[in-house]
């Protein structure tokens, strides 16, 4: 605890900060002549870097520059110690400059210079120092002499060639290359490591050779250096063994990198197993940052540049292959060198100010600050009474002349260093004037004027203006002073006119200035040029009457069409008026008249239309069509108010339209000068208005004329007139706070309205103050429209109004309106979750709230995560989808239902508090499961085959039980149109997905309801029905012909493609027949919509609802063959009164096909193969009662009907005589062993494999040299597996994969060396084997014969 004493320190200590008023810096002008006499310290502009690297071939050149006033002069230290470079002829230093120069012309080693090099730079003002520059030379050895042993590899284990470059200055960039100079190609199974290792993950036959070679590129001498080749040698196998992952490196299952801030991460996991395995990578409890990170080396590699402080944590990555996974944990600590947070400024004071230089750093572990001056341990320096050291932040009180130094500031920890110079410099100058001597400014008159008076001196000089030598300082009324000097007069009227002086003065003494000011009169067109209509060969004049300041010399020029006017012996322009003798039709424009002065301008504009005769003159226009009306004319400004004023003007010709409106359009000069905007519309019949206008504008209007043709061009403008200004009458709207940082509350507004502001310099004044608290208001004047309150409490209520303020006063204070301060995480979870009433698709939870202070924010929701974890049927895969549902309690009960569950799953859910930004930790984990539900309908339910006798049905079970499925209920009745057959039951077990029904005659049709059952019941009812073969579609043209509809209009309807699989069948021609045939391989995807009833034409249609309330067709099924296809289809319209339309259309060239039916399913032939179609099924009375649009394609090559091929007679011909072949040889070949008869090479059939002839000079083995050795056996010996041949995890023998046998008539034969042919025997498989491989040589007749005789 805290003696009294200590904390009586500190209450004074904290007191003396408040009291202090601290000064900031002076800033210097840059004017030349003020820099040439203003003396300062020494400041170090240009230095080399802290650790320097150089080529050992050059002259070595480290670099010091600094400026200061007096020059610097310069000194080094080595190692700490004074560096005498007199002693050395070698080194030298540049001329006003403090950069070294070492040379080596003359001899000497580079070697002998490394050292620790510091510069300082001193004045008479202080000592600047540089970096410690860490000087080192480049260096490039050479790789140590070796003898590289061939390396011995089996196929497809794992291998490492090290390369182990040379230690370089820098390291040296490494890569791996063969003999010619070209690089080993690299992929997912082989590839070099962060260390320059080659890393082969298996390795294959072609890898063997003899010239890997590793390679050192150094950056500094520009050389590579090439390590010995190795030798890889691989010993292969017959059946490369599949292995599971392992890592290479890293080696162990974890391990540990550090990093700093700001440089880049390198992780790496290299793998070896059969097949490659791939490598994913993970960070634990998080996302990889995807923007930062990047994945190389075929993904072996994470790299993530500029690494920060949330980049640490754990990263895995993952080898995967089919046979398995690993996993290696790589735990990455993020630590920093010193990095600046406020670094320190140089100080210009005046003698008496106050000031302080702070020097804030961050890193990890948090670096020490040191304080120096000039170059030495602030410790060390004489006391200085003006200076106290507080931590990171020097404070300066009062300084005096004399005191100026320069300080550096250290912040180090074990991983770098900071170092900054700052200076403080105590200036004392006496005040000057900065701008141009006797200024003569000219101005027009009720304009805004600025008067300059730039000037400079420490301490800061205090200024005033003064008009004619007069007076006691011009500031207030129409006056005011800005900080820099300057004078504003807010409307210069003609008694401003006069000789205006600014005064600076401070104890050094004092400077002055004068500015002359005139005040002219504005240059106006008092007689504009108007608008003619001139016949060819007349005369034309546009008048150009001025009214300027006499004193300002003025320049009259004349445009056509924007462009300057050629004038000559026709155009001549006068003093007054411009005159167009002759005119012709090349005439005819726009001519505006400009008048400028030095200081101002004006200009007016009128259109010369050219008439061919005096028929088109405006006396006879009457009988012309309807035109826009001309433009309004002379206006005029009469009964000026404080907020109106009357404007009155000459009506224009309405051009045999009378004219409805005027609109009258202001511009004014100070916020958007130029842009005309409307302000009033007033009756036709009016040319006299009073126009309401608002405070502090200084408006311009004009009128447009309005008649049903359309608006004649604007007027000319009228004079100005400015309304007198006042305070702000309208509260800023819009105002809210709200926190953008947990620590701060932004409060932001609606600006006001230019044409509101009423006034100069508006701005805003914001209250705020903490609404639980009695406290003062705390406020900012801004002329922002928003302002941050920082250091806040995190979400606590705050008071805000606001009121806007001008040049004339303040306006009126808005409402009081409550903002809240930023958010941060909640800080506590939600506690004791747990869930109750487990149904099998609904479930209660309950928690317990956390306490409100906790949320640290406005509450939004208490969030459930909920995830099925797994279905309890077994061996079924569910998706794991991560789900959210929000709950918002507004009593004291804290529980909800969570719905839509899927029954028998096991699921977890967990729980966080969110408010309107954060969410909170999660609560506890829990784990439910729900109860057995109904089973949904089954995945498919079809009929695949269907003859005159029977039909066979097929499914599959439901995609989700629900529960433990137990069997299936099929229920069936026949159907003769509205009459329903005798229901009857079959009952089935799980594993039973097929049921064959005999017909009593051919046109029985049947209609079938399947449902699973579970334990609870039987589930959702999948329905179909037997087609009828009146409603079987045939036609032996290409192209589907049906029956004659009349066309459809077109409903827009989304399409689902279907793509069947284009799975060869038997090429065997097969009749057209009225059933509907099982397709092999035939795909079908159905598609559930909910049918569009909105047409695409805009006639007249029948109401829907009246026609067939909520009746829909969904559920569009087809069963595409070569040639034909099954459609069926789903609908709740009664089953023996309602009639459908299919619509097919032949992608290819847009045919439209459509055909009326009864009720599916409807069996579509003549389709060409290979062709797309879209289909739809439509409401014979309705169109818009429709399916979806199904894009399906038919298959290129199957038969038209699947035929048993075991019935076909050429089928039953051929296996005679097969069977008879295979007779005779079994006849030869019993009379070839009777006599005794062999081949002289048996007796070789058991020679062990010699190393030396199997063996090639790549280090691979040729087996095909092996089969040299395989011979046909006699029947003792037929169960003997083969020289080579593997035995397979059963323990049966397997023949070897490339053994002639299994190639029949394939492949070249062997001949020894007495001429017989070998090589193509073979041995007796098992019979699992035989029975199991369809492939089987046993079935060919050529191998048969090779193997019996």
């Amino acid at each position: 605890m805290r003696t009294q004493g200590q904390l009586a320190v500190l209450a004074v200590l904290s007191l003396l900060l408040l009291l202090w008023r601290e000064v900031s810096s002076i800033e210097v002008p840059l004017d030349p002549k003020i820099q040439q006499d203003l003396k300062q310290p020494p400041t170090i502009v240009k230095q080399s870097v802290k650790d320097y690297i150089v080529d050992p071939r050059d002259n070595i050149i480290i670099e010091c520059e600094a400026k200061g006033n007096p020059v610097p002069t310069f000194l080094w230290r080595r190692n700490g110690k004074f560096f005498n470079m007199i002693k050395d002829p070698k080194v030298s230093m540049r001329k006003r400059s403090g950069t070294l120069e070492i040379n080596f012309r003359n001899g000497g080693k580079p070697e002998d210079y490394e050292a620790e090099y510091q510069c300082f730079a001193s004045n008479d003002f202080g000592t600047a120092i540089s970096n410690k520059i860490l000087l080192r030379v480049s260096k490039a050895p050479l790789w140590p002499k070796e003898v590289l042993e061939p390396v011995l590899v089996s196929e497809g284990s794992s291998v490492v060639l090290p390369c182990n470059p040379p230690p370089g200055l820098p390291p040296p960039h490494t890569f791996w290359m063969n003999s010619i100079m070209m690089p080993i190609t690299q992929n997912e199974r082989v590839s070099m490591g962060l260390n320059g290792d080659l890393y082969f993950s298996n390795v294959m036959a072609s890898d063997a050779n003899t010239d890997y070679s590793c390679n050192a590129r150094f950056l500094f001498t520009h050389t590579i250096q090439q390590k010995n080749p190795f030798t890889l040698k691989v010993i292969t196998t017959r059946n490369v063994p599949e292995t599971h992952p392992s890592f290479l490196s890293p080696t162990r299952l974890s391990s540990s990198k550090m990093v700093l801030r700001g440089e880049q991460l390198l992780l790496e996991c290299i793998a070896a197993g059969v097949p490659t395995p791939s490598i994913k990578w993970f960070k634990k409890g998080g996302d990889l940052p995807f923007k930062k990170v990047k994945f190389e080396n075929f993904n072996k590699t994470l790299r993530i540049v500029s690494v920060s402080e949330e980049d640490a944590g754990d990263y895995i990555c993952m080898a995967n292959n089919k046979i398995g996974s690993i996993r290696h944990t790589i735990s990455v600590q993020v630590k920093a060198a010193p990095y600046w947070l406020d670094k320190p400024t140089n100080l210009v004071l005046a003698p008496g100010e106050s000031g302080r230089l702070v020097c804030r750093a961050n890193g990890n572990p948090k670096p020490t600050i040191q304080w120096l001056m000039n170059g030495e341990p602030i410790e060390s320096s004489l006391p200085n009474p003006s200076r106290q050291e507080i931590g990171d932040t020097l404070i300066f009180r009062s300084v005096q002349i004399g005191s100026s130094a320069v300080y550096q500031c250290n912040a180090s920890n074990e991983h770098g260093y900071l170092l900054a110079n700052a200076f403080v410099s105590i200036l004392d100058m006496a005040p000057r004037m900065l701008g141009p001597k006797n200024q003569l400014i000219k101005v027009i008159e009720n304009n805004r004027t600025l008067l300059d008076c730039p000037f400079f001196g420490s301490p800061l000089p205090d200024l005033r203006w003064f008009k004619n030598g007069l007076g006691s300082g011009l500031d207030g009324g129409q006056y005011r002073v800005y900080v820099n000097g300057t004078l504003e007069i807010k409307q210069a009227r003609a008694e401003d006119q006069g000789t205006y002086t600014c005064v600076a003065r401070n104890i050094l003494g004092k400077s002055e200035n004068q500015v002359r000011l005139e005040v002219k009169e504005p240059t106006r067109i008092v007689s504009a040029p108007e608008h003619l209509s001139a016949i060819r060969g007349s005369v034309a004049r546009f008048n150009c009457r001025v009214k300027y300041d006499q004193s300002l010399p003025i320049t009259v020029t004349w445009l056509k069409d924007d462009k300057p006017l050629s004038l000559g012996w026709r155009l001549k322009k006068y003093d007054e008026f411009l005159s167009i003798p002759n005119v012709q039709k090349e005439d005819e424009g726009t001519y505006t008249c400009t008048v400028r002065t030095e200081i101002d301008e004006d200009s007016a504009s009128a259109r010369l239309t050219v008439l061919e005769d005096d028929s088109l003159s405006p006396s006879n226009r009457s009988d012309l069509l309807a035109g826009h009306p001309e433009a309004p004319m002379d206006l005029e400004l009469s009964d000026p108010s404080a907020r109106s004023v009357r404007l009155t003007w000459i009506p224009g010709d309405d051009n045999n339209s009378p004219i409805t409106e005027y609109l009258v359009q202001f511009e004014e000069d100070r916020w958007e000068p130029g842009k005309w905007q409307n302000l009033s519309s007033f009756q036709g019949d009016q040319n006299s208005v009073i126009l309401e206008l608002s405070p502090f504008v200084n408006y311009q209007f004009r009128v447009i004329a309005i008649n049903a043709v359309g608006p004649s061009p604007p007027s000319r403008p009228s004079s100005r007139y400015q309304t007198s200004g006042t305070v702000p009458e309208i509260v800023p709207g819009g105002l809210k706070g709200w926190g953008t940082k947990k620590n701060n509350m932004e409060i932001t507004w609606e600006p006001l309205l230019d044409t509101q502001r009423n006034g100069l310099n508006l701005r805003y004044v914001v209250w705020w103050r903490r609404k639980d608290l009695e406290e003062d208001w705390k406020n900012i004047t801004t002329t922002s429209t928003k302002h941050v309150v920082h250091d806040t409490e995190t979400f606590v209520p705050y008071e805000i109004k606001i009121q806007a303020v001008n040049d004339f006063g303040e306006g009126p204070e808005s409402d009081i309106v409550i903002g809240y301060s930023g958010e941060d995480f909640p800080s506590a979870p939600p506690t004791d979750l747990k869930v109750s009433k487990i149904e099998n698709s609904t479930v209660n939870i309950h928690w317990i709230p956390v306490d409100p202070s906790t949320i640290n924010g406005k509450l939004k929701e208490y969030k459930l995560y909920y995830w099925r974890e797994s279905s309890l049927v077994k061996d079924l895969k569910v998706k794991k989808e991560n789900k959210t549902k929000g709950f918002f309690i507004t009593d004291s009960k804290f529980t909800g239902i969570l719905t839509d569950l899927i029954p028998y799953s096991k699921y977890k859910m967990l729980m966080v508090v969110a408010n309107t930004q954060y969410e909170g930790p999660p609560s506890n984990t829990v784990e439910f499961k729900t109860k057995e539900g109904l089973p949904a309908a089954p995945k498919y339910f079809r009929i695949v085959q269907r003859n005159t006798e029977t039909i066979h049905l097929e499914w599959d079970e439901p995609p989700e039980p629900n529960g433990v499925l137990i069997g299936y209920t099929l229920r069936y009745h026949t159907v003769n149109g509205t009459k329903e057959g005798k229901r009857q039951v079959e009952s089935f077990l799980p594993n039973v997905t097929q049921f064959t029904i005999r017909l009593p005659d051919r046109s029985t049709r049947y209609k079938f309801y399947l449902a699973a059952r579970t334990r609870v019941g039987s589930g959702e009812v999948y329905a179909e029905e037997s087609p009828h073969f009146a409603n079987e579609v045939f036609e032996s043209t290409d192209v589907p012909v049906f029956a004659t509809l009349p066309p459809k209009p077109p409903t827009t309807i989304p399409s689902t493609t279907i793509s069947t699989s284009a799975t060869t069948t038997t090429a065997t021609t097969i009749p057209t027949i009225a059933t509907i045939a099982a397709t092999t391989a035939a795909t079908t995807i159905s598609t559930t919509t909910t049918s569009s009833t909105t047409p695409t034409t805009t006639a007249k249609r029948v109401d829907l609802n009246k026609l067939a309330p909520g009746k829909k067709i969904w559920n569009v099924t087809v069963d595409a063959n070569s040639d034909y296809a099954n459609v069926s289809w789903k609908h709740n319209f009664p089953v023996d009164s309602s009639e459908f339309v299919l619509e097919l259309t032949l992608d290819s060239n847009g045919t439209v096909k459509t055909v009326l039916v009864n009720q599916p399913p409807i069996k579509v032939a003549g389709l060409i193969a290979g062709a797309k179609y879209r289909l739809r099924v439509y409401y014979h009375e309705q169109d818009s009662i429709t399916s979806q649009y199904v894009t399906f394609e038919t298959n290129t090559a199957y038969s038209k009907e699947h035929v048993d091929i075991a019935t076909q007679g050429w089928f039953i011909g051929l296996m005679c005589a097969i069977a008879l072949l295979v007779l005779i040889l079994l006849i030869v070949c019993f009379i070839k062993r009777s006599r005794g008869g062999k081949y002289p090479v048996r007796d070789k059939k058991d020679l062990p494999l010699d190393p030396v002839d199997q063996k090639d000079q790549d280090g691979s083995f040729d087996y095909q040299n092996e089969n040299r050795y395989l011979v046909s056996t006699t029947s003792d010996e037929d169960n003997k597996p083969l020289q080579g041949s593997q035995t397979s995890l059963d323990g049966n023998v397997k023949e070897s994969d490339d053994s002639l046998v299994d190639y029949g008539e394939g492949g070249d034969g062997q001949f020894n060396e007495d001429g017989s042919f070998i090589g193509q025997y073979t041995v007796k498989k098992d019979k699992e084997e035989t029975e199991g491989n369809e492939s089987s040589e046993a079935t060919s007749p050529v191998n048969a014969i090779y193997s019996l005789a």
